[in-house]
């Protein structure tokens, strides 16, 4: 028979076998009592109210909010309609929303996947899988002024503008940042927006179409030169497709909803599946609007339907409040959901370290993860420290790594003329600091 192990404790080693389990014991209380100490929110008259007043000012159609604890915990949870524009329509946590740039963040976890498999490395040529984009040029002024640099109303009068070759080498890492200078039709240049709003390639055939109009295009700036927010993160979902053989759809199924058991966040839906009505904002009063009217893309909406094979990782997923907050949970819970481990937590503290706009007082950007400055605190909206991230039409979530909860706000509103999400998380943080006091 083997030999049998002898365990002889002193009581030096039971000493420290009752601290390590005290401080064990401690700290799961600790945990337990930030869940527990957020149970004032439930019901929450005050925080109704600043849902309620949005809609019934007719400033906002209708609101979803959740928080949920970390362990799924529902914390608190309202909608409000308004039901004199919207009469047939229910809200609750399996309401499905255009979430835009909310897709952001689940295309860069399943890239951030792919760097821990070594199948990427963050300074990574781009055309090392997108080689179309070997001869990219870039748009500067006819003096050679870097066009992100010229004041908002005098940019109109520079057009045409001059382009010059692409001379510095556009990495994974400047996609992640929005430092590789793609750009959305915003610029105010007249001469870049059009190209864009012309070209509708948001609802191209495929993803190689989508590159090989992209590729005529110009960037707004050399890789790694400024912080341009763009269509960054759906070129990184294209390399992701590219390193793999794989669709985006298929990646973030195989990498993250499926491992993980999250039900409600996904690129196409069953044509039985209603979305929320479009509605158009301006002055106090909102209403519905037809799909093309929306232009942040040039033209229409991302496509949702079966057929569809085009995934735009920075634009086109859908959710539901109830799928999104369990991705959110993941990243509070630094990489894991549902005992099945996506990213290493090194990588969520990469993804939540300061890369870009760091003399910004509002926060700074981590990869395309906005972490909150103590502004917040002084306008009393929230505070210091907080994850968050949205979407076009209304989308919000914010993570509060600190007392452990994510809070969600959901609506479809293009041209919004107030922010549901800071009216919203102001309330949650004035209870909170009532309480904490």
């Amino acid at each position: 028979m083997p030999e049998q192990k002898k365990f002889n404790l002193n009581l030096k080693d039971l000493t420290t076998v009752f601290l390590l389990t005290l401080i064990l014991s401690l700290s799961a209380c600790k945990d337990a009592g930030n869940t527990q100490s957020l149970e004032f929110l439930k019901d929450n008259k005050a925080i109704d109210a600043s849902i309620d007043s949005l809609v019934n000012q007719k400033s906002v159609p209708f609101l979803y909010a959740r928080i949920e604890g970390i362990n799924g915990e529902v914390l608190y949870e309202h909608s409000a309609i308004n039901t004199n524009l919207y009469p047939d329509l229910t809200l609750d946590k399996n309401t499905w929303f255009r979430v835009w740039s909310m897709s952001k963040i689940v295309t860069i976890s399943v890239a951030m996947d792919l760097v821990e498999d070594g199948l990427l490395n963050l300074d990574d040529p781009v055309i090392n899988y997108i080689p179309e984009f070997e001869s990219l040029q870039v748009a500067v002024t006819n003096d050679g002024q870097n066009v992100n640099d010229i004041p908002w109303g005098e940019r109109n009068s520079a057009c045409p503008l001059k382009l010059v070759p692409m001379t510095e080498v556009m990495t994974i890492e400047h996609l992640l940042n929005h430092e590789a200078g793609f750009y959305y039709p915003w610029t105010n240049y007249s001469c870049l927006d059009s190209l864009q709003l012309k070209s509708n390639i948001f609802q191209a055939k495929n993803t190689d179409v989508m590159v090989q109009v992209l590729s005529k295009f110009p960037l707004v700036n050399q890789p790694g030169e400024a912080y341009h927010y763009g269509v960054n993160t759906t070129v990184l979902g294209i390399v992701a497709e590219r390193v793999t053989g794989k669709s985006l759809k298929t990646l973030v199924e195989e990498r993250i909803t499926r491992p993980m058991n999250i039900e409600g966040l996904q690129y196409k839906l069953a044509e039985t599946t209603l979305l929320p009505p479009r509605t158009l904002g301006g002055d106090s009063l909102t209403k519905l609007t037809a799909n093309n009217k929306n232009r942040v893309l040039g033209g229409s909406l991302p496509l949702y339907d079966q057929s569809n094979i085009l995934y735009l990782g920075g634009e086109g997923m859908v959710a539901t409040t109830d799928g999104y907050a369990d991705f959110a949970r993941m990243l509070l819970n630094k990489g894991e959901l549902n005992g099945y481990r996506l990213l290493d937590e090194e990588t969520i503290e990469l993804i939540a370290s300061p890369h870009t706009q760091l003399d910004n007082p509002w926060g700074y950007n981590g990869y395309n993860l906005w972490v909150t400055g103590d502004t917040l605190r002084a306008l009393e909206i929230g505070e210091g420290g907080l994850w968050v991230g949205g979407g076009y039409e209304g989308t919000y979530f914010w993570i509060d790594t600190k007392r452990k909860f994510v809070g969600l706000i959901m609506t479809q509103l293009f041209d919004m003329r107030v922010t549901p999400s800071d009216a919203f998380r102001g309330a949650v943080y004035r209870e909170i600091w009532e309480h904490e006091d």
